[in-house]
């Protein structure tokens, strides 16, 4: 890939995942982006990376005397940062707001500019300071900057662009501005908007209705976003009230779910919004450097004992969850790894949901189970999940640890050192997940709904296992008991047989995992197929 041949593209995020220590990402979204830009920094692609700089990021989330999850936050300072000298200015409430833009490429990116509000020149100095913090009135402040500001930031680098591709709904509002700048030319609203879709390209990710943002018209109108457009241009491409995916899909020439499966979900999901975009699907991946372990890479490759290294990295591993939590595993029984974010459909505690047949195995500590993960600040539902999990790391104090505050250090000890990694969504709710592709790649066994990635992937049997059969249906009861029992059914007579009592097929099975998910589900695949289907115009 010859970046002189190709369309520079700017890259609009509200997170970035490129480091467990520099906090700009809150979990799925952002570590895709930050992967997204490491690849593309390794190929040589004109990716033009535009984000928030974030004073305290997403929650630190702690587990108090109790069990129960509580939110703490800190402001951060970077030395890393690159002053661009560059500053631009948005309208927030009819009030000026400057936005000083940053700029780095410390963690082996595309050099990504980030805009920053907490400058003296501005009362609102708070708008960049929680990622997903706050009510709706302090998210669109946020978007306006990352939209609005994102386009003024790219004039005021005088970086040429391209393609404007939204990684989300929440740079919607970068498009308005495309489209004031052309009516400010003399183009009518009709040329403007149609010329904008030529240049614009879009990502949805969740089929979780609540996972996409609306705002009524009167607090968009009221804090600024409307940006010279009328209440009737704002509405045809965003609805009453305004949604940011719907305005996504209407604004971009193409669009693209996440997986082949999210792309049916989708599809349909939106099948009613009438002048959308086509929405293709492509899988998203991973960036192998930051997630795979060089030594099961070198093992794999060189035909070495993966076996051996495997026991190593499970070691280091146990040592962490020791260290983290004080409990210390059994190197020689089944380790099962499971982080993501709590939250209902992601079922985190479905293996415990019949005692009577998970009981005597945690008792005996045949299985082990790791868990990990935030739920939202706001989300009492997903901290109630939390607090399950912590009730049964009480109740089996040898066989269940949860480690709390779950950020990109925790998932790369999980993805490397486990055994086996489950995931068990309410199919067909999981857009994509990545975390099972780091998993795979470093020979851990995925062990699935199908759904999300893993349907394009799973050889059941052979590098992984699937449990469910992909059954679906919108009565969550029936589905929930229906998965229980496939769980179950798979975990104890499929998996800890291969594992208890054949450890050449389970090395076979580690072998075939890596093989057959290295290349498919790595950066290079992912940003050759947004180029060659999204970026350039067919």
């Amino acid at each position: 890939m010859s970046e002189n041949h190709l369309p520079s593209v700017a890259y609009f995020s509200m997170e970035y995942g490129l480091h467990s220590d520099f906090k700009m990402y809150a979990g799925g979204l952002g570590i895709l982006a930050g992967d997204y830009i490491k690849g593309a920094q390794d190929i040589g692609a004109p990716i033009i990376p535009i984000g928030l700089k974030w004073k305290q990021g997403y929650t630190d989330q702690k587990i108090d005397a109790n069990g129960n999850p509580y939110d703490s936050y800190h402001n951060y300072v970077y030395d890393f940062l690159e002053d661009t000298g560059v500053k631009v200015t948005v309208k927030v409430r009819k009030t000026d707001v400057v936005c000083k833009v940053w700029r780095t490429d410390h963690f082996g990116n595309r050099p990504l500019y980030l805009l920053d509000t907490d400058i003296p020149e501005n009362s609102d100095t708070w708008i960049t300071g929680q990622l997903y913090g706050w009510f709706g009135e302090e998210r669109i402040a946020q978007e306006i900057v990352l939209g609005i500001g994102g386009v003024k930031a790219m004039r005021a680098l005088g970086i040429k662009i391209d393609v404007y591709h939204f990684n989300e709904g929440h740079a919607a509002l970068a498009a308005i501005e495309l489209i004031r700048e052309k009516m400010s030319g003399g183009s009518t609203f009709e040329e403007a908007w149609k010329a904008t879709r030529e240049e614009v390209v879009f990502t949805t990710h969740t089929p979780i209705k609540e996972g996409n943002e609306t705002h009524p018209l009167d607090r968009l109108e009221y804090m600024g976003a409307f940006n010279g457009l009328t209440r009737a241009q704002m509405e045809r491409i965003g609805g009453d009230p305004f949604n940011m995916t719907v305005a996504g899909l209407r604004l971009s020439r193409i669009s693209n779910a996440v997986a082949q499966l999210h792309a049916d979900t989708a599809n349909k999901m939106w099948k009613e919004v009438a002048g959308r975009s086509e929405i293709i699907g492509i899988t998203n991946a991973i960036h192998t450097p930051t997630w795979v372990d060089e030594r099961m890479t070198r093992a794999f490759e060189e035909g070495g004992d993966l076996w051996a290294v495997h026991k190593e990295i499970k070691q280091e591993l146990i040592s962490f969850i020791e260290e983290r939590s004080r409990i210390a595993l059994n190197p020689e029984h089944l380790l099962i790894g499971f982080s993501r974010r709590a939250a209902p459909y992601k079922r985190s505690d479905l293996i415990f949901s019949r005692p009577d047949i998970i009981e005597p195995y945690l008792e005996s500590g045949k299985i082990q189970i790791v868990f990990s993960g935030k739920a939202h600040p706001l989300d009492d539902n997903g901290k109630r999940i939390v607090s399950n999990l912590i009730a049964m790391m009480r109740k089996y104090p040898k066989s269940v640890v949860f480690l709390e505050n779950y950020d990109m250090t925790i998932g790369a000890q999980l993805t490397r050192g486990s055994d086996i990694w489950l995931n068990n969504p309410r199919r067909p709710l999981e857009a994509s997940g990545t975390s099972g592709m780091k998993a795979a790649m470093n020979g851990v066994l995925n062990c699935s709904i199908l759904d999300g990635w893993w349907p394009e992937a799973c050889i059941d049997g052979e590098n992984g296992w699937q449990i469910g059969g992909g059954f679906e249906t919108t009565d969550f009861a029936v589905l929930d008991q229906h998965d229980s029992d496939a769980l179950y059914e798979t975990l104890l007579n499929r998996v800890l047989p291969v594992f208890y009592e054949n450890q050449a097929k389970w090395v076979q099975m580690m072998h075939r995992s890596i093989e057959t998910t290295r290349t498919e589900f790595a950066t290079k695949r992912m940003l050759d197929e947004y180029y060659n289907r999204m970026y350039i115009p067919s």
